[in-house]
């Protein structure tokens, strides 16, 4: 492919299979993906195809990020301290949190619902945490370390954070066979609303984070990054 030449600086780029879309002062559309050209006229661009609103990058994108982030943060304590879900029978009342029904399945034998539960609803919140912050510091250092596994990393994430909301469904699913067959009475705890709001906050987190940020640092010298 031949070489293309930057309009405002009069260089040509590397090569034109490794620049990126804002070098070639390319938008692409949030709402249905479509790569057009970035105008300088207008104040508010449209995209051809939808309409939307497009950006060259998410506005306010490491900030938002940082504080759905720091938020989701806080409400990850109290979602594994506090009872994620109260029973009461003629047995008498028992609160569970999330680590003592893993530690109840695990007693019982049900290793795999245990493993389950553990990784979806404590594992996989916490690394999405990790993943998220380390990956925002990368953008704000403008470090050129490993883009494209960067952004494999990020795409993991964002794929996998909404199976973290298996322990709400499981806890949904229990309240209405129990209480459809009147063996007792299960209420949703505290917990149970501090631990949907860590994994809505991380899911909105994400989408938040625009992980072309990751490539803007990157000098189109030409190299592939596998």
């Amino acid at each position: 492919m031949s070489d293309s030449i930057d309009p405002k600086t009069g260089e040509p780029y590397a090569s034109a299979a490794y620049t990126t879309a804002s070098r070639a002062h390319c938008v692409s559309c949030h709402a249905c993906g479509l790569v057009q050209p970035l105008a300088h006229t207008v104040e508010k661009q449209r995209c051809t195809r939808c309409d939307a609103v497009v950006h060259r990058r998410h506005p306010d994108s490491i900030v938002r990020t940082w504080a759905l982030l720091i938020s989701a943060a806080i409400l990850y304590i109290p979602a594994n301290l506090f009872p994620i879900m109260h029973t009461s029978s003629i047995l008498g009342s028992e609160d569970d949190t999330i680590m003592s029904g893993v530690a109840l399945f695990w007693n019982d034998g049900d290793y795999p619902l245990a493993a389950v539960i553990f990784i979806a609803s404590i594992l996989v919140p916490m690394l999405k945490l990790v993943t998220l912050a380390f990956l925002t510091i990368t953008v704000q250092r403008r470090s050129t370390w490993r883009p494209r596994q960067r952004t494999t990393l990020f795409r993991i994430v964002e794929g996998i954070g909404r199976w973290s909301m298996l322990d709400v469904f499981v806890i949904t699913l229990t309240i209405a066979l129990v209480r459809f067959k009147s063996l007792a009475v299960i209420t949703p705890g505290p917990g149970a609303l501090a631990f949907a709001s860590v994994v809505v906050l991380t899911m909105i987190a994400s989408m938040q984070f625009d992980p072309r940020l990751i490539w803007d640092n990157i000098e189109p010298s030409g190299k592939k990054y596998d």
